[in-house]
């Protein structure tokens, strides 16, 4: 019965799918396209890899997953913005009231 199989895990050991070109693209495309981004890195979880949030100045956001926290930081080197470890430091007030305005979705 296939109701009760289990779910294969990624080389990582994630529920979720590894990071591929296409998400840093779309990460520096946002970085690019707004103003005062700020990178996010979020630590993996169980259920899915490493990832880093962009901010911008208005408060809108993406997710994305990346190779591990230091591809994060690399990347946000690459592109000139200030990158964070959202564990540590959190997330800016400005994305909260960007997610009460626009229904808590993000890019």
């Amino acid at each position: 019965m296939a109701l009760f199989r289990r779910r294969r895990k990624s080389a990582e050991g994630s529920l979720d799918r590894a990071a591929d070109n296409a998400d840093v693209k779309h990460l520096e495309e946002f970085a690019r396209s707004r103003r005062g981004v700020e990178a996010f890195v979020e630590p993996p979880t169980t259920m899915t890899a490493t990832t880093v949030v962009f901010v911008a100045h208005d408060g809108e956001w993406t997710r994305r997953r990346v190779r591990d926290a230091a591809a994060a930081h690399a990347l946000a080197r690459k592109l000139a913005i200030p990158a964070y470890d959202a564990q540590v430091v959190g997330y800016p007030q400005r994305m909260r009231e960007w997610n009460r305005k626009n229904g808590n979705r993000g890019v």
